[in-house]
């Protein structure tokens, strides 16, 4: 009888097993941020909860901050540029910027390359600067991505990911919007449309109206 009950007080005061988390699946057209070129596309970012990741057009907000820093003052930005020089986004004070996070293995950042291309080229005129942050990957892949899709616009090398996590990167692709002031207005996560697009330049560019 004695052994009995201390069984069944040692059952009772056992601890419960503590779950394990398991990633969310991504939203369509996003895929998540990992450590390294060969990691799991679902390695969680440092301070990731595994909670709801975002969707195209959403914002996601980063800890402690305004989803995407909308209006608040980017975050610094100074990475190499591919092919030599440095991208430095205090230098580009003055005018609008789009800033992408990017990786050659992501499917949806490679579609949007020719609508960044596009516009681009249509608002150069309007001072607009596309700018493409190739994140945890090594320069080789970095120049083959581009010499298969030729973007009209400088991309930045990331290789340790600390300027995605500054920016509170959580998913590839991640769009962030700055305008003239260096302060950001608009800002999106996964693959994105034209529609999206534009709307977001209309914000950075006051009196511009910007079509698809």
């Amino acid at each position: 009888m004695a052994a009995t009950v201390a069984v069944a007080l040692l059952v009772a005061l056992a601890p419960e097993p503590t779950p394990t988390w398991s990633p969310e699946p991504t939203s369509p057209g996003q895929t998540a941020l990992p450590a390294g070129p060969d990691a799991p596309a679902q390695t969680p970012l440092p301070g990731d909860t595994g909670g709801p990741r975002g969707s195209p057009g959403t914002a996601l907000p980063p800890a402690g901050g305004a989803p995407f820093h909308v209006g608040e003052a980017a975050p610094p930005l100074r990475v190499p540029q591919l092919g030599g020089g440095t991208i430095d986004l205090a230098a580009l004070r003055g005018r609008p910027v789009w800033v992408e996070f990017m990786a050659s293995w992501c499917p949806s950042c490679r579609d949007e390359f020719p609508l960044m291309n596009g516009y681009a080229a249509r608002y150069a005129d309007e001072g607009l600067v596309v700018v493409a942050i190739d994140v945890r990957e090594d320069e080789g892949r970095t120049a083959a991505l581009v010499s298969q899709l030729a973007p009209a616009f400088p991309i930045g090398l990331d290789g340790s990911g600390e300027a995605a996590e500054a920016w509170a990167v959580a998913g590839l692709p991640t769009h962030f919007f700055i305008d003239a002031s260096g302060i950001v207005r608009d800002g999106a996560i996964g693959g994105i449309g034209p529609d999206v697009m534009a709307a977001a330049l209309e914000r950075i560019m006051p009196g511009v109206t910007v079509t698809p």
